[in-house]
């Protein structure tokens, strides 16, 4: 359903405005602590499980089944803070984002990041900082989000909260303000003692938790929090010049004081405020929200927006002013069945107004805004306009894509995009009837719209639909999608892994297209070098033509020709990467030469330089993390040394032991399975992509005389 409301009803001042993500490991509670953000700020009148399917955020079918977030919702709620000596008073909107925390939806956490003020990071009490919060910790160092912690789960078995704000520290190498402390663990758990305040916060008799009393701080914790409340304020001070100098002349700052530096640090990355609770039981999450408004951003508190005038080329920035030009940066494409195609916009500055047109400034095309709609995960608002600082979607927006700037066509600003990791593993899918021929290459082109890690081609030699994703969870899901939302039926072969080639030696070679067949025929000429980059360093095309040996106009031809022969590589049709290609030389006629001519020109030229430049297979390794009891330590270290891993170290956590190794993806094939009856499914395993690596050459020799026998294969029938 559609709900119509007017600017009025909705209208907050910017400075009452924070967006912020929530991001952690799987399975430390994102899910759960937003389901209880929305049910005590009214949001929604039930709280949602995730172990029963009823949760808001996690809408889509598949997320239900599995109990895991595969993509970010977002939605908008109220908090007027509760708790004494708040830094701000009456109601502020706050715009959260659920992100996934399985590594295959990395580009959900991604493209969040780029455009959220502010994040809560959800810490496992007993797990501590896992690998995948250490990866999203650093994507959002990437865009400069300031974070709070939020170590949760305080009530499971093992949970140590000084051992997760040591972990904190060490290993994503900040420095935080504890600024509350657990009353009771595991089983006892019962609230927490907020540190500056020197106040008890106690949870009991409420299963909702939405009741709570605030109490003096029980006499068996005296000791410990005056020690960690002079802790966290020596901190907050060393960031203050006038609260060190209090500090140094023993005058206590007040509470607000402490507040408000610690607020200007968090913005500035300096100190992050740590929290705990139990988001399950239903305990600390009011504190969390009272600290969102106090310490995260609002748009007012950010640097303004820097982007780049596509017609001088200079830099300019815009601020989050209703009065300044619109501008607006597009971070996610949905399919919506009721409404249609869906354009998640983050707008920077100036207004939108439904009804009126944008221009895509990244694509030279104006666009008809139809609709505008506030998003509570797949329920809508509608709305008649949007400021500044607000997150809404787009209906009619066709052309926008993933990492589009919209701006005000009369001043217009080119925002820096999103960059996304590049796809690690691959299938063939064809669809089982003619009919579902016919809705495939739609549906895959929605699917490829909305996920910029989901990539489609067809095989050039045997004709099949190749699609790539992130790792197999990530190719299941999309398969089940078509099925399930695009009503197609699939055949799929056994995942493959994303070889890639490159060279190992500079060479040069030419490439001369000529045909004569009566009147007007075709030439092209020319010259390229290609030399090895470094790993993860990509393509780069270079003209050095001079003299107009090949007039301008053809140059883009030569490139085109070079990027095609470069996506089907040379010793195994797999992508070529990581190195340059200079045009430098070659000859044109002036009325056979034309721009197919040298397009062609430069793939043969290409593909003859690489062929002599020694190249080589590339294959995905994998960062492996297995959480393994002591006893069977040894098996799975002589496991995956068999798969050609390398083991980077271990280390303990109670009596568990973590083993670290970066192992590649072609041998990691149903591990989970393995590693279960090997540790009697006591273990539990991690893996996201690292980097790409030359394969031995005994194995690259078995890889590419195993692709040659299924091609002719392919080819005979």
């Amino acid at each position: 359903m559609t709900v119509k409301k007017t600017k009025t009803e909705r209208q907050i001042p910017l400075e009452r405005i924070r967006n912020i993500g929530i991001i952690a490991h799987i399975d430390a509670g994102k899910t759960t602590t937003t389901e209880r953000v929305l049910y005590y700020t009214g949001k929604t009148y039930k709280l949602g499980d995730i172990d029963e399917g009823t949760t808001q955020m996690d809408w889509m079918e598949q997320e239900k089944e599995r109990g895991i977030t595969i993509v970010s919702a977002a939605t908008t709620t109220m908090w007027t803070p509760k708790l004494p000596e708040a830094l701000f008073s009456g109601p502020h909107r706050i715009n959260i984002i659920d992100t996934p925390g399985h590594v295959d939806f990395t580009a959900e956490v991604e493209r969040s990041l780029r455009v959220l003020d502010g994040g809560i990071t959800v810490l496992d009490a007993e797990e501590g900082v896992q690998s995948q919060s250490e990866t999203v910790w650093h994507q959002a160092d990437k865009y400069s989000v300031p974070r709070i912690c939020f170590i949760n789960k305080m009530d499971k078995l093992g949970a140590n909260f000084d051992r997760t704000v040591g972990d904190i520290e060490e290993k994503l190498g900040v420095k935080t303000a504890v600024l509350a402390i657990p009353i009771g663990v595991e089983q006892s758990f019962k609230g927490i003692v907020l540190l500056l305040e020197r106040q008890a916060i106690i949870w009991e008799g409420d299963e909702t938790g939405a009741e709570y009393s605030i109490q003096e701080v029980p006499p068996e914790l005296k000791a410990k929090v005056e020690e960690a409340r002079h802790r966290v304020i020596e901190r907050i001070a060393e960031t203050d010049e006038k609260l060190t100098e209090k500090y140094i002349s023993d005058e206590e700052p007040s509470v607000q004081e402490l507040k408000q530096a610690l607020r200007r640090a968090t913005i500035k990355n300096e100190l992050v405020p740590v929290f705990c609770g139990s988001s399950l039981r239903n305990k600390g999450v009011q504190p969390l929200l009272d600290a969102v408004v106090d310490f995260l951003p609002s748009p007012l508190d950010l640097e303004p927006e820097k982007g780049v005038n596509p017609k001088t080329g200079a830099e300019e920035e815009r601020k989050p002013d209703p009065n300044e030009p619109f501008s607006a940066l597009a971070f996610k494409v949905q399919t919506d069945p009721h409404v249609g195609r869906l354009t998640y916009i983050r707008i920077y500055s100036g207004h939108l107004a439904a009804g009126s047109y944008a221009t895509n400034i990244t694509k030279r095309e104006q666009e008809r805004i139809g609709r505008l709609l506030l998003m509570h995960a797949n329920q809508r608002e509608e709305i008649e306009d949007a400021e500044a600082g607000e997150i809404v979607a787009v209906v009619g927006a066709g052309k926008t894509t993933t990492g589009d700037t919209l701006s005000d066509s009369a001043h217009p600003i080119l925002f820096e995009g999103i960059e996304f990791t590049e796809p690690v593993i691959a299938l063939a899918i064809e669809p089982k009837t003619r009919q579902d021929q016919e809705r495939m290459g739609t549906a895959l082109a929605k699917l490829a719209e909305e996920d910029p890690t989901f990539k489609i081609k067809v095989h050039p030699e045997t004709g099949q639909t190749i699609v790539s994703g992130m790792g197999e969870l990530h190719l299941e899901i999309i398969v089940d999608r078509l099925k399930r939302e695009f009503k197609v039926e699939t055949n799929t072969g056994n995942p493959q892994v994303a070889y890639k080639e490159t060279i190992r030696q500079t060479t040069e070679a030419e490439g001369k297209y000529i045909r004569q067949s009566g009147g007007r025929g075709q030439y092209g000429h020319c010259f390229l070098r290609v030399e090895p980059k470094n790993r993860g360093e990509g393509y780069e095309f270079e003209n050095k033509v001079v003299g107009g040996k090949i007039p301008r106009e053809f140059i883009p031809a030569v490139e085109k020709g070079v990027k095609e022969a470069m996506e089907n590589g040379v010793i195994g049709g797999y992508p070529l990467v990581d190195m340059k290609v200079t045009l430098y030389d070659g000859t044109y006629h002036e009325v056979d030469s034309s721009e197919i001519a040298f397009k062609i020109a430069g793939s043969m030229a290409l593909q003859t330089a690489v062929k002599q430049a020694s190249p080589v297979l590339l294959e995905p390794i994998m960062k492996v993390e297995v959480t393994v009891p002591e006893e069977f330590m040894g098996d799975v270290i002589g496991d995956l040394s068999s798969k050609r891993a390398h083991i980077v170290g271990t280390t303990q956590r109670g009596k568990v032991r973590i083993i670290h190794a970066l192992a590649p993806l072609a041998e990691l094939s149903r591990y989970a399975t393995i590693l279960r009856s090997m540790t009697q499914g006591r273990a539990s395993y991690y893996m996201e992509p690292s980097h790409y690596e030359e394969v031995p050459a005994n194995i690259q020799e078995a890889l590419l005389s195993k692709g040659k026998t299924g091609k002719e294969t392919q080819a005979k029938k």
